[in-house]
């Protein structure tokens, strides 16, 4: 479980093909003390679990099913990603609660300045994989955010300049893809509402 708050921008060493899918090598940086075999950390906002270590560079197995429903199939060397390790029981929650499992991919429509913020208008997925309602909480590449103006399958948030300069958000352009995931307790009530 994470928080959606960004703890460091990580860069991407190496995508190898592995056993299942490939192998993500990613530089941890500061993040990289404590980080240990079989600890999950949010990449992207995706939910990997380290593999091995080498130094500050952490190794993850991808799943098929991690590269189909989120934007890792399409990363290279050399990209940045935002990185949060797993909450510890205790920890502030300082975001929302964020599973790392992506629900599906978004893309930026549109970004422009509205004071010494940023808005950024998100397209939804076009299979209703993901739900947004207004001032709800979304993770967009693992970076908890308000929805606000959720017209259809869009939604926009606002970014202020902290987040802009602390996560890959500064490095988005309209066109992008993003990682998408609800608000986990939407999610359930959704689902509860549907029986």
């Amino acid at each position: 479980m994470f928080t959606g708050i960004i703890e460091h921008v990580g860069t991407v060493v190496a995508v190898k093909p592995g056993n299942d899918a490939c192998v993500l090598d990613v530089d941890l940086g500061p993040l990289a003390e404590g980080t240990k075999l079989g600890d999950s950390i949010a990449t992207g906002g995706a939910c990997l679990t380290v593999s091995a270590l080498a130094g500050g560079v952490a190794s993850f197995d991808v799943s098929n099913e991690t590269r189909r429903k989120t934007t890792i199939a399409g990363w290279t060397a050399g990209r940045r990603v935002n990185l949060e390790r797993a909450l510890k029981f205790g920890d502030r929650l300082g975001g929302h609660l964020v599973s790392g499992h992506i629900d599906g991919v978004g893309r930026l429509a549109e970004r422009r300045r509205e004071g010494d913020s940023e808005r950024f208008t998100i397209i939804l997925p076009d299979d209703g994989s993901v739900k947004v309602v207004e001032k709800g909480s979304i993770a967009i590449d693992g970076i908890s955010l308000t929805t606000w103006d959720c017209r259809g399958a869009r939604a926009s948030i606002a970014v202020i300049p902290h987040t802009l300069a602390n996560t890959t958000l500064i490095d988005l352009r309209p066109g992008h893809p993003v990682n998408l995931e609800q608000d986990l307790i939407g999610r359930w009530v959704e689902t509860m509402m549907k029986k």
